[in-house]
């Protein structure tokens, strides 16, 4: 029996809308990032993005467990002497929700070239509307 290789071309890519309001951040972005893949397909292929779009609204009301919200630290620097800046993840969720979800996804996908084209296909919001009712998504439903 021989393996089956999907060609780029013949990719077909779908939508998917996640609400991450009560779901817990890790829990949101290991479904983000198996569906941005594409593993959960049958014809999954490692060297090409044959994963999904996915929406991820709510995001400003993502839950996190344990002392999370005062113990994770979210770094940044800025390749400058002292420039240091780091955040608790209560700030994070405060102001930048965007960010921290983007951020939690992105460490689950390859940090190669197909990493940095999988995350384009994953928009992320504050709140429950989003801009892409015209592509029809279905939602996807955290464990």
């Amino acid at each position: 029996m021989k393996s089956y290789m999907q060609k780029k071309e013949t990719v077909e890519h779908k939508w998917y809308v996640i609400d991450a309001e009560g779901k817990s951040l890790g829990r949101v972005a290991s479904l983000a990032a198996t569906y941005l893949r594409g593993k959960h397909k049958p014809t999954y292929t490692p060297n090409i993005d044959c994963g999904d779009y996915i929406i991820v609204i709510n995001a400003s009301k993502v839950n996190l467990t344990g002392n999370k919200l005062e113990d994770k630290m979210y770094y940044n620097h800025s390749m400058y002497p002292g420039g240091l800046r780091e955040r608790n993840a209560k700030t994070m969720r405060e102001n930048y929700p965007v960010e921290m979800i983007e951020r939690a996804v992105t460490g689950m996908l390859p940090h190669n070239r197909l990493g940095r084209q999988m995350i384009k296909k994953l928009f992320v919001y504050e709140e429950s509307e989003h801009k892409h009712e015209a592509q029809k998504p279905e939602v996807l439903e955290v464990k």
